[in-house]
């Protein structure tokens, strides 16, 4: 038995309670649903602006009416201190996701980045250190690494940021280390690298490329690939992250202020990823016979991007359970319902 496997017996038998914040989001709705289903109890902090109701919806349809009840939500905004305060009230862990994700977002409207990324992280951390949690799990990045060249990338070296966004998620992991040499509070930090799965927005200018294009292809609408294609990432599977989350969340003190990639250690060029997608769906009886178009890199991307996982394997028992072409498989019967 892993790790993780152990972890979730104990929950089981003693059950916590968990504050998710962005919990109405891609990865917070998936987290909801795995500790729900494990009969934990969870209270959900979300303002809707990148959440959707339906996602709160799907979870709800997926677990039964005992676990559901044991779901408290409040609407409210990681911005307003109250609203921290309030949810993180009687909590074990926190999971901390709520964010402005995209790195074309913070280039358009970086004030509205930094507001939500780091005096929302601020207050986050004040109000879940008041609280007196257990342990404070937060959505770090792998933008963090920035123009570090060397791969696979390795948690202790990074570069200078190329993005607000990036800047945004290294400040969380310098607040983060600070109340811990200040006040004690030691936080994990969990560098997401190209998170993917079910309830993973399509619609919308910053949609990330997995749910955008197989939109796309599902509709038959051209696929756009910036750059010449060979650009790559370690594209990780919504329940690698689930399991990290959970782990990071239980994880011995030993363990804590530090900050862990979470991805498969592999990469993936995006024309690769478009011949996988196109054969996914193709196996599900869609069939894409178009060609990518190319156009100009984006600003602020980084070229390749591939994780070493050897630090969380190693001080969280981080075992991946999914590859990319596995999690392809596996989303892709959401991906073509959610576009019915």
């Amino acid at each position: 038995m892993s790790q993780y496997q152990t972890v979730c017996e104990q929950l089981k038998q003693n059950p916590k309670t968990w504050l998710v914040t962005g919990v109405a989001g891609f990865i917070g709705s998936n987290l909801l649903e795995t500790l729900l289903k494990l009969d934990q109890t969870v209270v959900g902090l979300d303002n809707f602006t990148t959440g959707h109701q339906h996602n709160l919806d799907e979870v709800q349809s997926l677990v039964n009416p005992e676990q559901w009840s044991n779901f408290k939500f409040y609407q409210g905004d990681i911005r307003n201190f109250e609203d921290c305060q309030t949810a993180c009230a009687g909590v074990d862990y926190v999971l901390h996701q709520a964010a402005l994700g995209s790195v074309p977002r913070s280039i358009a409207d970086p004030i509205t980045t930094n507001a939500a990324n780091i005096t929302g992280f601020l207050n986050m951390l004040v109000a879940a250190r008041d609280a007196k949690v257990s342990s404070f799990t937060y959505a770090a990045s792998s933008s963090t690494y920035g123009d570090h060249p060397a791969l696979p990338k390795v948690e202790e070296n990074i570069g200078k940021p190329l993005s607000p966004y990036a800047v945004t998620k290294y400040v969380n992991e310098l607040y983060a280390d600070v109340f811990a040499r200040t006040y004690g509070f030691k936080a994990i930090g969990l560098r997401y690298f190209n998170v993917f799965g079910k309830r993973q927005d399509p619609n919308g200018a910053y949609a990330a490329v997995i749910p955008k294009w197989t939109a796309a292809m599902i509709a038959g609408d051209d696929v756009f690939i910036n750059g010449d294609g060979e650009t790559s990432r370690d594209f990780c599977f919504i329940e690698n992250t689930v399991q990290a989350n959970i782990l990071a969340a239980t994880a011995s003190d030993e363990a804590k202020n530090q900050v862990y990639n979470v991805a498969v250690g592999d990469r993936t060029t995006l024309n690769d990823l478009f011949n996988s997608i196109k054969a996914a769906l193709n196996e599900n009886g869609v069939v894409y016979e178009k060609q990518p178009v190319y156009r100009d890199f984006r600003a602020g991307d980084v070229r390749h991007s591939q994780a070493s996982i050897i630090k969380i394997q190693q001080h969280l028992s981080y075992i991946p359970q999914y590859k990319i072409i596995e999690g392809i498989k596996n989303a892709m019967p959401w991906y073509i319902d959610f576009q019915k």
